[in-house]
């Protein structure tokens, strides 16, 4: 009779689309640098969403190349949504330094982004990640966000341009144009 040593996990992710924001890198007192940045996810009915703000950590070296890849856009203010996956949800504590709520208290939303499953800058598609295998589906809990939830969910500038439901044939193109 074997044992196995192999850990197991209970996984909580997030699917969603939202706005990234603030793309950097951190590089804190202990340990290694990463890359992070935020997505004001949206939430609520397509006509009048709401906005929750994620502070991530970029996970993973295909998420970290795509995000890295948005970086210019998202500098120059362009309108960069994605399709995204996110895992490990915990809060911060933190007080306000400056500003109108200087001194209160405020709560920060950070996960890890684990996937991206579409970008769009300024509405145009320019990353649709490859549909999952029958053997990577097995190993995944979580579906990305469906075409349809994302044109429902979207501002009515990209709802009009999100005809997404079928991947571009040349997506791998695009994901090296943009």
């Amino acid at each position: 009779m074997t044992t196995s040593s192999e850990k197991s996990f209970f996984d909580l992710h997030i699917t969603g689309l939202g706005y990234l924001n603030r793309i950097r890198e951190v590089k804190p007192k202990k340990g290694e640098p990463f890359l992070a940045c935020d997505i004001a996810a949206l939430n609520g009915p397509s006509n009048a969403p709401e906005y929750r703000r994620f502070d991530v950590r970029v996970s993973g070296s295909e998420a970290q190349h795509l995000v890295r890849r948005c970086e210019e856009a998202v500098k120059a203010e362009r309108k960069v949504l994605i399709g995204f996956r996110l895992g490990d949800l915990w809060t911060d504590i933190f007080t306000y330094s400056k500003g109108k709520n200087a001194g209160q208290q405020g709560v920060s939303l950070k996960a890890r982004l684990l996937f991206v499953s579409w970008i769009k800058i300024d509405g145009e598609m320019v990353y649709k990640a490859e549909p999952k295998t029958t053997d990577d589906a097995a190993s995944e809990d979580a579906p990305a966000p469906s075409s349809a939830s994302a044109a429902q969910d979207a501002p009515a500038s990209e709802a009009a341009a999100n005809d997404d439901a079928d991947a571009p044939a040349d997506a791998p193109a695009l994901a090296e144009s943009f």
